[in-house]
């Protein structure tokens, strides 16, 4: 007999590996996006020779393009952000390759600013609004993929607002 309680929901679709389908040459789902992303992540011959690290402003080379996405691989020497922002219209995954990032989102479900460590292999998957920056908070520098979906046409910049700037509604 089944009732709501023994109903489970897996979490995030994105930790449980077993169920994602592999990455088809041109994907179309955000599952197919982020299982493109780990294959790449996966095959360092495609991208470990490309990457540089600048310590004045922040590396970025675009990898690859496909219909209606673009992928495009980042550097981050310790210290370097990429300040709030959003993506416009584009969705996108982000991808840790090596080291670890720190996100952070303006504002949580409990008010506030959230912040997420992101270790080698991590995944976060975004949609158009979402605003976050992503800061290399470490000693090491680090590297990151990025999938954006329709490819990425603008990032516009916010002001970070402190917690009580926000107003309860």
């Amino acid at each position: 007999m089944n009732s709501d309680s023994d109903l489970q929901i897996a979490g995030d679709i994105l930790a449980v590996q077993h169920l994602l389908q592999p990455a088809r040459e041109h994907p179309a789902t955000v599952a197919e996006f982020a299982g493109l992303a780990r294959s790449i992540a996966a095959d360092r011959a495609q991208w470990e020779h490309l990457v540089r690290y600048d310590a004045t402003s922040r590396w970025y080379h675009r990898l690859r393009t496909g219909p209606g996405y673009e992928i495009w691989l980042l550097s981050w020497v310790p210290g370097q952000g990429s300040g709030l922002h959003d993506h416009g219209r584009s969705s996108g995954v982000l991808t840790v390759l090596d080291g670890e990032l720190t996100e952070r989102t303006e504002q949580t479900d409990r008010g506030g600013r959230g912040e997420r460590s992101l270790t080698a292999g991590a995944q976060r998957v975004f949609a158009p609004g979402y605003v976050h920056e992503v800061v290399n908070d470490s000693l090491e520098p680090a590297v990151s993929l990025h999938v954006y979906y329709p490819g990425l046409t603008e990032m516009p910049m916010h002001a970070a607002r402190c917690a009580q700037d926000v107003v309860p509604v």
